[in-house]
């Protein structure tokens, strides 16, 4: 036992024995304890300082000193047992008594220790089982993390390659990009020289379609007493005088004369059966109006109301072997149904239709209306009375007789894609009826007009 350890021992035994015995006694005590306080000085002066215990870490105490440490301890301790020997039975009462509650305390502890020790078993036992989730959930944790590192790893890696190969993808790609552009480039190239090539030809061609020449515009297109020359101030009229027909060529005949009121028109039948007396009808009076002489030329065939037309013209040309027949508004009956009244009103509004017709017809020939219904059944049995272009003009029907006429309004290949397109208002298409039989439907008529028709085979019919 060294001296620090010597000193605190006797300081708490010296205060127990002070604190044990009576108040009134205390002075005493303290009076009695010269020799204690003597020994005590006589310890502390030969304990050492705190330098010293330092420095006797360093330097271990020699063998002598220890024996004196040894035999002042030993002296201290025989001093207080001599001491608590000393000491009055009052004082060793309390001191038992002392004991006795300190032992009744320790005994108290034990048991409380005794009694908390399954709560601290069962603390300590959770204590574990928690420090165990604690590393069961940090383990997790620890594997989630791991897990999310491999997820990471391996996406980085698939992203890196993914990269990789959409980065030579896209080269290919570009390469093959790169190739297709060269090879359309050369595609373009050769396509384009084609092209250069077939416009060139289609130009060429185009321009073989055209003449290089323009029309001829005659004021007396009879040339050489033989020949017409026409221009392209031509109207052509084919097939039924319809309503459609006598627009077609009346608005014609206006522009015409807006744009050259001196020049000729030519009205051109290739062959008309006839038809409307009201639209043929129009057709004279715009060519009676016209400033610009109105010509018309038969190439096949004229009846009724065409040949009407023909006649009534200020100058009419036909081919010898061209077909005209005259005859009275009689073959439009059978195109309907009707009472006796009826008949004699429709036989009435004909006549005055002929009477306006035939009378200018007949006017021109030199003869009344009478003679020239006479003549046509003189002619023929049914009054269908038909000439040939050379008699027609003896008739005064036709003007001149040629033997040639010149077109020279064709400047185009009429074999070219761009053909002359018809006015689809004037035509009129065939059909069959019930029997199977080839006809064509005429369209239906204003009130009050009718058809000038020559129509023996009932080709023409209304529905």
């Amino acid at each position: 036992m060294n001296y620090r350890s010597a000193l605190v021992a006797l300081m708490i035994f010296g205060s127990m024995a002070v604190y044990a015995e009576a108040p009134t006694k205390k002075p005493e005590v303290e009076k009695a304890n010269p020799d204690v306080e003597k020994i005590i000085g006589e310890i502390e002066n030969k304990a050492p300082s705190k330098k010293d215990e330092e420095s006797s870490d360093k330097d271990k105490k020699p063998d002598d000193e220890k024996a004196d440490d040894n035999n002042a301890s030993k002296k201290l301790l025989a001093h207080l047992k001599k001491k608590e020997e000393d000491l009055d039975p009052e004082t060793k009462a309390l001191q038992k008594k002392k004991k006795k509650l300190s032992m009744k305390n320790t005994l108290r502890d034990e048991r409380l220790k005794n009694e908390n020790a399954d709560l601290l078993a069962r603390l300590q036992k959770l204590r574990w089982e928690k420090e165990l989730i604690t590393e069961q959930l940090d383990l997790e944790d620890l594997k989630r993390e791991q897990k999310k590192r491999d997820e990471t790893i391996a996406y980085e890696d698939e992203l890196e390659k993914l990269t990789r190969e959409s980065s030579l993808e896209k080269a290919r790609a570009a390469k093959l990009s790169s190739e297709l552009d060269a090879k359309q480039t050369e595609w373009n190239l050769k396509t384009a020289r084609l092209n250069a090539e077939i416009e060139a030809l289609k130009v060429e061609k185009e321009r073989d379609i055209y003449i290089d020449s323009k029309p001829i515009y005659l004021d007396d297109p009879l040339k050489n007493g033989d020949t017409l020359v026409i221009s392209d101030r031509r109207i052509a009229l084919n097939g039924p005088i319809l309503k459609d027909t006598a627009d077609y060529i009346t608005t014609r005949i206006n522009y015409y004369n807006n744009k050259d009121s001196k020049k000729p028109i030519f009205i051109v039948i290739d062959s008309s059966p006839g038809g409307s007396v009201m639209a043929g009808y129009r057709i004279l009076k715009a060519m009676e109006g016209s400033k610009s002489p109105v010509f018309v030329v038969l190439k096949s065939y004229a009846a009724s109301m065409a040949a009407t037309i023909v006649t009534l013209a200020k100058q009419s040309y036909a081919y010898p072997n061209a077909v005209m027949l005259h005859h009275q508004i009689s073959s439009t009956f059978f195109f309907t149904r009707m009472n006796l009244t009826q008949q004699k009103e429709f036989y009435e509004e004909s006549k005055k239709w002929w009477d306006r017709l035939a009378s200018p017809v007949a006017e021109k020939m030199g003869i009344t209306t009478d003679e020239f219904i006479k003549q046509m059944y003189a002619n023929s049995s049914d009054g269908d009375w038909m000439e040939f272009g050379n008699e027609a003009k003896k008739l005064k029907w036709v003007d001149h007789i040629v033997d040639k006429i010149e077109e020279t309004s064709l400047l185009t290949d009429p074999n070219s894609e761009e053909k002359p397109k018809r006015d689809k208002a004037i035509i009129v298409a065939e059909s069959h009826d019930k029997t199977g039989r080839p006809v064509m439907y005429l369209p239906r008529l204003s009130p009050k007009d009718m058809y000038f028709l020559y129509n023996p085979d009932k080709y023409y019919q209304l529905r």
